[in-house]
């Protein structure tokens, strides 16, 4: 089966946008730049996108595919979503559009309010549950839950501050995860 050629246009703009997001950050890069990138007319990059704020939609849409809780046993959930984060930081190519966002978040309003996005759509629905339907509960433990996965990337994969940064994984997935833990099921 051959790929439409508007499926490789399309393919190749997003890659062309990631690369320069990542780059340039939101505020900086341009569909000029994004269309030269992918060797195609800024026109085309407009024609399937509409807009720079829509193509940059499309090029970060995450996916966390995050572990259904229920099949982990309540004693380790902290732990196994911090081993599940590190391991799309670390071993996932879709790490790097989660890096991406991090890096251009605390200075763009549009990425921070797509990286709450993010959050509020895949990560507070699984601390919901968690909470038993609290929601003033699950937001205030997602909110936690998010200080300490986006402070641990941004530590360990942008700053690169040692000793993090070299630690093994799993000691990094049992340090940080008894924190989680505690925010996730402990006392409020």
């Amino acid at each position: 089966m051959t790929v439409r050629r508007s499926d490789a246009t399309r393919a190749a703009i997003l890659q062309a946008a990631r690369i320069r997001f990542a780059e340039d950050g939101y505020q900086r890069a341009t569909i000029r730049a994004i269309a030269a990138d992918a060797a195609i007319d800024p026109s085309m990059v407009m024609r399937y996108y509409g807009s720079k704020e829509r193509l940059f939609a499309a090029a970060v849409d995450i996916d966390l595919r995050m572990p259904d809780v229920s099949a982990i046993p309540p004693e380790r959930i902290g732990p196994e979503l911090v081993r599940h984060w590190v391991r799309r930081w670390e071993e996932d190519p879709t790490g790097d559009v989660l890096l991406t966002l991090l890096r251009s978040a605390t200075t763009d309003e549009t990425v921070a309010e797509r990286v709450r996005g993010v959050f509020a759509e895949q990560i507070v629905p699984i601390v919901r549950r968690l909470c038993g339907g609290d929601e003033a509960e699950a937001q205030q433990r997602a909110g936690l839950l998010a200080t300490q996965m986006l402070g641990l990337a941004i530590c360990r994969h942008i700053l690169r501050i040692p000793p993090v940064a070299h630690m093994p994984a799993e000691t990094v997935v049992e340090r940080i995860g008894a924190t989680v833990q505690q925010y996730l099921t402990g006392a409020p």
